[in-house]
C-alpha cells in the first residue's frame, strides 16, 4: 500500500505531505483529522457540493426564475477559505464557461495554509471530466508556493486566481480589494477552530461589498453566532445529502461601512481614454493590463520603435532575487518571475522568444542563504521549490553541466522557474493587444491639466493628445514630465552587453542549457534570424547616461565571463577579436531602495488616511492623477508585467495580485510627499 493511501477510518502519523487518500477516493488531511471532500456515492460527491453549496448559495447559477447573480456584471471577484484541492474554483471556472452573460473577468482570491502537491489536485478532478483540462492549467501553475501571495492568470488573463499561502489571519490581512461571493470551505470546526473564529470572518466582512452572498456547508451555531456579529444575515437552507442543511448568507450590516483610505488612492468607476508615455517593457505592461479593462491606450514614444531605451536588451533574464530575510524586493521579483513568464507562454513563442530553462546563480561564501520560513516546506516539496541551494543535487547537477567549481566556499542557487526572455518580442506582443494604439516619434514635451483629464503637449505646446488617465513610464526621462520632479530620485546605471555567435566548436566544453548569472551573466545559444547566438555582461556604471559602445566595457565583460565561467570564457576567446561580435548598450533608471515608483504622482500633498463610507468610499475625483511606472533599475524585465497589473487593478477597486505589506514600498508617493497622517 502507498504511505500515503490508507483504509478508511485509519490513523497514520502526521506527514509533511497534506494529503492522504483513503481507499474509498477520500483525499483526506491527516493534521485536521478531516476529508477534503467525500468521496460521494457516485463518485461526485465532491463536485456536486461545489455546484449546490457554494455556487447555488452563492446565486452563480442560472435557474427558470432568474439569471446568475453575475449575469452581464462586467467582472466578479470570489473569496474562499480555504483553497484545499481547488475543486470549488475549477466548479467556478467551468460554470463562468458554460455562463451567458458571464463577466468579462473573473477574480478569484482563496487562503490556503499547506498547498498540495499538482498531482493531488489532477487526482481530485480525476472523477470529473469536465474539469479535467481545468485542472492541467491550473496543475501546470501550481508550483514553488512558499507562504505569501501569487496570482496565478487563465482564459488569457480573463481569470485571475490570487493564491494567499500562510495561516488563515496572516494571509486574509494580506488581501486587498470587494469581493462579490463568499466560500467557507474550511475542515470541520471541531478539527480547525481557528478556520471559523470571529477574528477570522470580521477579516472576511473587510473583504466583502454590501450585498455580498456567503455559502456553507457547515451550520455550527458558533460560525452562525460569529457570522451574524459581523453583518451577515444568516439562513439555513437544505443541504446536500448526508448534510441535511448548508448555510447562506448576505452581507448587510445594520451598521455604515466605513473603509480606511490613502488620500492618494483613487478608483475610477468607468474606463475611457489613457495616455502612456514610454513604449518599453514597462509602458506596453500598463497599457495591455489597461486595455484589458477596457480603456482606449495610446502609447507615445520619442523613438521610431518599441524598446528604444533600456527594454532594447537583445536578451533579458527573469529570474528572483534571494535574501535571507526575504525582504520586499525578494516577495515581488517571485511574484514578478511567476507574472512575466506568465504573460510570456499567453503571447510569446517557446523556444524562440523565451525560455524557462532554469537560471543558475553563484554566490558569495556567506551570502547564499535561504530564508528559514522556506525550510519546513522545502523538506517536503524540495522538487517544487522555485529556488534551491547548493546543497540540493539538482544544483549540483546543473553546477557540473556549466562547468562550475561548488563547494563551501563557492556556493550556488538554482532558480527552478527562470529562464530567458526577449523584450522586444514581448513588447510588441503586448503593444498588439485589442485597445491600444502605438505612436511613434511623438515627444510629449510636457503635460497639463485639462478639463476632466489632461492634455499631451509638444515642444511647441501644441496639443498632441487628450486623455483622461495619463501613465508616465518614461524611465529616465519622467523627471522632465512632472510638476515638482526634484522630489523623484531617479538615478542613471548604464549597462553594456556583448554578444555574438556561437562558436563552431567548443573543443571539450559543454554549453549550458541555462543561464548563469552573478557577477555578469551568460546566455548561451539563444535562437537568431542567422543562428543561435550568446550574450554575457552586463556592466553597472552609475550616473552615466552615454548609449555608445565603448572597447572598454566590453573588455570588463570579458573579464567578468572569465572568472564567471572560465571554461566558457576559453571557448568564446576568440569571438572577442571577430568583426561579428557586437554591443549594445542602455541607462536604466534607479530609485534608492531598488523599487519603482509606481501609482499616482501627488507632490507636495500630504498622504493621509481617513475613514470613509460606502457604497461612495471612493468617490471618483474630478481629476485622475498623473500615474508613474518608472523606476525597475535592471528589474524591469521581471517586475515590469506584474505593476502593470497593480496599478490597473488599484484603479478598478480589484484584488490586488501581491501581498498589501508590500504596497507602501511601491508607491510613486512615497516621494514628494511628507508622511501619512490620520484624519
Amino acid at each position: 500500500m502507498n504511505r500515503r493511501e490508507i483504509p478508511a477510518g485509519a490513523s497514520a502519523p502526521l506527514a509533511a505531505h497534506p494529503v492522504t487518500w483513503r481507499e474509498d477516493g477520500s483525499p483526506t488531511s491527516l493534521r485536521f483529522n478531516d476529508v477534503y471532500r467525500s468521496a460521494g456515492s457516485d463518485g461526485l460527491g465532491g463536485l456536486a457540493q461545489a455546484r449546490q453549496v457554494f455556487l447555488g448559495g452563492c446565486g452563480l447559477l442560472d435557474s427558470s426564475q432568474s439569471a446568475a447573480a453575475w449575469h452581464g456584471a462586467p467582472s466578479w471577484s470570489v473569496l474562499e477559505l480555504g483553497f484545499g484541492l481547488g475543486l470549488n474554483f475549477l466548479a467556478t471556472w467551468h460554470a463562468w464557461q458554460a455562463a451567458s452573460g458571464r463577466p468579462d473577468r473573473l477574480f478569484y482570491s482563496a487562503v490556503e495554509a499547506f498547498p498540495p502537491e499538482p498531482e493531488d489536485l489532477l487526482r481530485s478532478a480525476a472523477p470529473f471530466p469536465q474539469l479535467h483540462p481545468l485542472a492541467q492549467q491550473l496543475a501546470a501553475q501550481w508550483q514553488a508556493l512558499l507562504p505569501g501571495v501569487y496570482r496565478l492568470e487563465f482564459e488569457h488573463g480573463r481569470i485571475a486566481l490570487t493564491l494567499a499561502v500562510g495561516d488563515v489571519r496572516d494571509a486574509l490581512q494580506q488581501l486587498q480589494g470587494r469581493h462579490d461571493s463568499i466560500y467557507l470551505d474550511g475542515f470541520n470546526p471541531a478539527h480547525n477552530p481557528q478556520m471559523w473564529e470571529l477574528p477570522v470572518l470580521k477579516a472576511v466582512a473587510r473583504l466583502a461589498r454590501r450585498g455580498s452572498r456567503a455559502a456553507t456547508w457547515c451550520v455550527a451555531a458558533s460560525v452562525r453566532k460569529n457570522l451574524t456579529q459581523c453583518g451577515f444575515a444568516v439562513a439555513r437552507v437544505a443541504g446536500l445529502p448526508p448534510k441535511r442543511h448548508a448555510l447562506q448568507a448576505r452581507y448587510d450590516p445594520p451598521w455604515r461601512i466605513r473603509r480606511r483610505v490613502r488620500s492618494d488612492q483613487v478608483v475610477c468607476r468607468q474606463p475611457a481614454r489613457c495616455a502612456v508615455i514610454g513604449a518599453g517593457v514597462a509602458g506596453a505592461s500598463v497599457a495591455w493590463s489597461l486595455a484589458q479593462r477596457g480603456w482606449q491606450v495610446t502609447v507615445l514614444d520619442r523613438a521610431a520603435s518599441p524598446c528604444a531605451g533600456a527594454s532594447g536588451v537583445p536578451v533579458g533574464l527573469v529570474a528572483p532575487h534571494v535574501s535571507p530575510d526575504d525582504c520586499a524586493l525578494s516577495q515581488l521579483t517571485r511574484a514578478g518571475v511567476r507574472a512575466t513568464l506568465s504573460r510570456a507562454r499567453a503571447l510569446l513563442a517557446n523556444g524562440r522568444d523565451f525560455a524557462v530553462t532554469g537560471v543558475l546563480q553563484p554566490h558569495a561564501a556567506g551570502q547564499c542563504r535561504l530564508p528559514p520560513a522556506w525550510q519546513p516546506l522545502r523538506s517536503a516539496r524540495a522538487t517544487r521549490a522555485t529556488t534551491l541551494p547548493a546543497a540540493h543535487e539538482t544544483t549540483r547537477a546543473r553546477a557540473r553541466d556549466a562547468g562550475m567549481r561548488l563547494d563551501a566556499s563557492h556556493p550556488a542557487l538554482w532558480h527552478e522557474e527562470a529562464g530567458w526572455l526577449r523584450p522586444a518580442a514581448l513588447v510588441a506582443a503586448l503593444l498588439a493587444a485589442p485597445g491600444i494604439t502605438w505612436r511613434p516619434r511623438t515627444l510629449v514635451a510636457a503635460i497639463q491639466p485639462a478639463a476632466g483629464g489632461w492634455q499631451l503637449l509638444d515642444a511647441s505646446r501644441r496639443c498632441l493628445l487628450e486623455a483622461e488617465l495619463v501613465v508616465v513610464a518614461a524611465g529616465l526621462d519622467t523627471p522632465d514630465l512632472l510638476p515638482d520632479a526634484a522630489r523623484l530620485p531617479l538615478n542613471a546605471l548604464r549597462g553594456q552587453v556583448s554578444c555574438g555567435p556561437m562558436p563552431a566548436s567548443a573543443g571539450a566544453w559543454r554549453w549550458p542549457g541555462f543561464p548563469v548569472m552573478g557577477q555578469g551573466h551568460l546566455v548561451a545559444n539563444v535562437p537568431g534570424p542567422d543562428g543561435p547566438w550568446w550574450q554575457t555582461g552586463a556592466t553597472f556604471q552609475r550616473g552615466r547616461v552615454d548609449t555608445t559602445c565603448q572597447p572598454e566595457d566590453d573588455a570588463a565583460n570579458r573579464m567578468q565571463l572569465a572568472a564567471l565561467l572560465p571554461d566558457a570564457a576559453a571557448a568564446l576567446e576568440p569571438q572577442w577579436s571577430s568583426a561579428q561580435r557586437r554591443s549594445w548598450a542602455g541607462v536604466r533608471a534607479t530609485l534608492p531602495n531598488h523599487l519603482p515608483a509606481l501609482g499616482a504622482w501627488t507632490p507636495g500633498q500630504p498622504v493621509t488616511l481617513r475613514s470613509v463610507c460606502e457604497p461612495d468610499a471612493l468617490p471618483p475625483p474630478a481629476r485622475l492623477p498623473l500615474q508613474l511606472c518608472t523606476g525597475f533599475g535592471a528589474r524591469g524585465l521581471t517586475l515590469a508585467v506584474l505593476c502593470g497589473e497593480i496599478l490597473a487593478a488599484s484603479l478598478h477597486d480589484e484584488p490586488l495580485p501581491v501581498a498589501s505589506t508590500l504596497l507602501p514600498q511601491l508607491r510613486a508617493s512615497r516621494y514628494g510627499s511628507p508622511r501619512a497622517s490620520c484624519s
